[in-house]
């Protein structure tokens, strides 16, 4: 079955700007600091979107590095060849469909990585298979996702503001079960790592921006929560109701991101 996903740049960018502000750790460095890929490696990012990890893969290395970055999504491709553009050095962005066979030949990458994106395949197992068949001899794959307690918070107000259960998410629905299994089935040596960062608003605005653009990415998800442009306006205020109550009670609100990260390697 395929699950239906829509992120727009906006809302991505939304959710990435509060992490960098509101947030004590990296994600990104967590990233090179578990693959510390070496120079001059080919790197293939399945679900590039606009790029955010190329950018990182190049300047960790330097621009010595031949990158590939692969989506879906014209508008986020169209921000990723722009990136491309101007950082220069050997990046490539092409459109690729991760239910459908990659455009690349068997062992043409030293790493694989999909950031956030694996858990919107239609077929697990046949995605995480592609990643397999293009890496070489000793290539690496690296996925995130995110685990069943993150942003526990984030549920947890809008739970208490409509009294209504939280519908299964994608990604903590089928990261650390279906996902870590089908990758497990695929390659040789596989761990799985945690990272975790605290967000810590002082004032409710920035929850509130992180939740509406949350809810946007994919209004699919919340169908029973919301349809038209007048109930998510009324959800929303709920949801500020009582994230205020909170705030008050509290001081503060604390959204952990509980993120997991699987490296796999291919002998």
């Amino acid at each position: 079955m395929k699950i239906e996903y829509r992120e727009t740049s906006k809302d991505l960018q939304t959710r990435i700007d509060i992490h960098q502000r509101f947030g004590s750790r990296d994600i990104d460095a967590w990233m090179l600091e578990l693959l510390s890929p070496p120079k001059g490696i080919r790197i293939l990012d399945v679900g590039c979107g606009a790029g955010k990890q190329l950018k990182a893969f190049h300047d960790y290395l330097g621009g010595e590095a031949e990158l590939t970055g692969g989506d879906v999504s014209d508008e986020l491709l169209a921000q990723a060849r722009q990136l491309a553009q101007e950082l220069g050095g050997k990046i490539r962005v092409d459109r690729l469909d991760f239910d459908r066979r990659f455009p690349y030949e068997d062992g043409s990458f030293g790493l694989c990585s999909c950031c956030f994106a694996i858990y919107y395949a239609s077929d697990a197992a046949f995605t995480i298979g592609e990643m397999q068949r293009v890496l070489a001899s000793g290539g690496r794959l690296f996925t995130t996702g995110p685990l069943k307690d993150n942003k526990r918070l984030f549920y947890e107000v809008i739970e208490a503001a409509t009294g209504k259960p939280i519908p299964p998410m994608p990604g903590s629905s089928r990261y650390d079960s279906e996902i870590l299994s089908a990758v497990r089935d695929a390659f040789d040596d596989v761990e799985l790592h945690r990272f975790e960062n605290p967000l810590r608003f002082e004032g409710v605005e920035p929850f509130l921006d992180y939740t509406r653009a949350s809810l946007s990415e994919d209004r699919r998800l919340w169908t029973g929560l919301f349809q038209s442009k007048e109930e998510f306006e009324a959800l929303m205020r709920a949801i500020e109701g009582e994230a205020s109550r909170r705030l008050q009670e509290h001081g503060e609100l604390v959204m952990t991101k509980v993120v997991g990260g699987i490296v796999a390697g291919k002998r």
